[in-house]
């Protein structure tokens, strides 16, 4: 979902700049700018190819950096953590193994595929890996 969201605002901007560009193009090539050819605006202080090449760049950037973020919550997902589950009454533990995407409020599945749900009177403890 969180890549859909990403992929619908870069598009919906990229629509956006380019119908400004056209915009702006339509309107150079009117009567009386000249011959009809691109002009370049001589009074702007950055020229138009630059400011074009900055967007896309900055879009790049943007890409690349989302990019990274959800292969950093995949590969954060994966990791592998020790679970204890802890009978408050009477003080048993019984260990288990999963991945921490696995893990929800009150149920986890394991490495072998086992569904596990915590009742009310019992904790959880997540036993961070050592780096």
């Amino acid at each position: 979902m969180k890549i859909l969201l990403t992929a619908a605002v870069v598009l919906v901007g990229w629509l956006v700049v380019r119908e400004r560009w056209r915009s702006e193009d339509d309107a150079e090539r009117l009567p009386g700018h000249g011959s009809g050819e691109r002009t370049q605006d001589r009074g702007a202080l950055v020229p138009r190819g630059a400011v074009r090449l900055a967007a896309y760049g900055l879009v790049v950037i943007m890409l690349i950096g989302t990019g990274v973020y959800l292969f950093q919550g995949w590969q954060r997902d994966r990791e592998t953590v020790q679970l204890q589950v802890v009978n408050s009454y009477t003080g048993k533990i019984e260990r288990y193994e999963a991945r921490r995407g696995e893990i929800d409020r009150r149920s986890f599945v394991t490495l072998d595929g086992r569904r596990v749900r915590i009742a009310e009177m019992e904790r959880l403890i997540l036993v961070e890996p050592e780096r």
